[in-house]
């Protein structure tokens, strides 16, 4: 079985910074892509960045530079830096682990008040 964490959610103000991070922990036999998600209120979940195990990442466009994905894999970690916050940026961030099968943590409350 395998565990995802994730944590550094919080309340800031447009233009503000957050840092999460995503600890995977259990069972994990291999090096897989990894990536965050995210999902606002009446709205779908939607990709926000990922990153394989080679370090290739691919943002989506309303994060591109603003969001820089990372990893260490040697902790079976996964970070993204969030810089410029808007207030369209708030929802429930959620890490990915695409593994067989896919894991995900329990999801991380990002909140960007104007």
């Amino acid at each position: 079985q395998v565990r995802l964490v994730e944590s550094g959610g919080g309340l800031v103000q447009a233009g503000g910074s957050l840092r999460l991070s995503c600890a995977a922990s259990g069972s994990i036999y291999s090096i897989n892509a990894m990536g965050w998600y995210r999902q606002a209120p009446g709205k779908q979940r939607e990709l926000v960045a990922d990153i394989t195990s080679g370090g290739t990442t691919n943002y989506a466009d309303s994060v591109k530079g603003r969001f820089t994905i990372s990893r260490e894999n040697a902790k079976n970690t996964a970070y993204l830096q969030m810089n410029s916050l808007k207030p369209e940026d708030t929802a429930v961030y959620y890490c990915k682990l695409a593994s067989r099968p896919v894991y995900w943590g329990q999801g991380t409350q990002v909140t960007v008040s104007s």
